[in-house]
């Protein structure tokens, strides 16, 4: 990795704030992953006491934390080239390296022995092993070395529901899993759609994203078929004992719309995409963040109507 230090002799000197800490954090993906943790952990079949859940999505969000903060740290050389992370607060110069670096490693070390207290060891090793995922094996290796890191790296971010369930119950079911491979085949045309309109960004960081390595042709084809892909295991999601009729519902309407969209990006021509700013690639995108939210609210609404004799199969 080029010298991280190098970054901060060129930058103006600041004083960090609190909120420069919070968004060493990445809040935005600590809110996802604490919203679909807190739908595993309602969901499952067992009841923690409310003490012990708020103690278990805490330690959770504080894990996601830390795989932010280490990789900020680690990544503060080609966020500083990149106009959508040039302002994080390593490469922005307000929080040095070797200050995320320890604030990483804190926090992944108080999360995953406070959740083991708190709850159980399996989910305390899942954290571990998560953060573990999005630090070192995403972050360190496949971030940089192939097109397909999206794809693999993909299951760091959809290990927290998983992790919630195991809080509550102790064990893997089928339904976590399930919620697991919800996120994990939706975050490849997730960020693809992303890439599409920001491909300058990867280029000048040398990330090899897909639609550097293998073109935007290829990338739209790669939508189409992740999407298709990730039907049949939405649906698969909705007919287990965490969904219902409202879940199902919801799931169709969800897919087919994200279907129709990526069949539309998958039928787009290049000057066309240009031409109007990739409009459709963006509204994809923005779409695609409501289709993994909107799962996980009809799961916690179907389990909700299931707890007053509604609902459920």
């Amino acid at each position: 990795m080029t010298d991280i230090g190098a970054y901060h002799t060129t930058t103006t000197p600041h004083e960090a704030g609190f909120g420069d800490y919070v968004q060493l954090l990445k809040p935005r993906v600590m809110s996802l992953v604490v919203f679909t943790a807190l739908v595993g952990l309602l969901v499952a079949p067992v009841s923690l006491h409310p003490v012990e859940a708020f103690a278990a999505i805490l330690f959770i969000a504080l894990g996601a934390g830390a795989s932010g903060a280490l990789n900020m740290w680690w990544d503060a050389d080609i966020d500083a080239v990149m106009t959508r992370t040039a302002r994080r607060p390593v490469p922005a110069g307000k929080i040095q390296a070797g200050e995320a670096l320890a604030l990483g490693l804190a926090l992944s070390g108080i999360s995953v022995v406070m959740l083991a207290l708190a709850t159980n060891l399996v989910a305390a090793a899942l954290l571990a092993f998560t953060i573990f995922f999005y630090a070192v094996v995403y972050s360190m290796w496949l971030k940089r070395s192939t097109p397909q890191n999206i794809v693999i790296g993909g299951a760091a971010g959809a290990f927290p529901p998983m992790i919630g369930w195991v809080s509550a119950t102790g064990s893997v079911s089928v339904e976590a899993a399930l919620m697991f491979a919800l996120i994990f085949m939706w975050t490849p045309p997730h960020f693809w759609a992303l890439a599409l309109f920001m491909k300058g960004d990867y280029h000048t960081a040398k990330v090899p994203m897909l639609t550097v390595t293998h073109g935007r042709k290829a990338t739209r084809v790669h939508i189409l078929v992740y999407t298709l892909l990730l039907v049949p295991v939405a649906i698969g999601a909705a007919l287990t004992s965490i969904g219902g009729p409202l879940t199902l519902a919801v799931t169709v309407a969800l897919n087919l719309w994200f279907v129709i969209g990526a069949f539309r990006i998958w039928r787009r021509d290049e000057v066309v995409a240009e031409a109007d700013r990739y409009a459709v690639e963006k509204a994809v995108f923005r779409f695609s963040l409501f289709y993994l939210f909107l799962h996980f609210a009809a799961y916690l609404a179907e389990g909700a109507l299931k707890s007053i004799g509604f609902g459920g199969w």
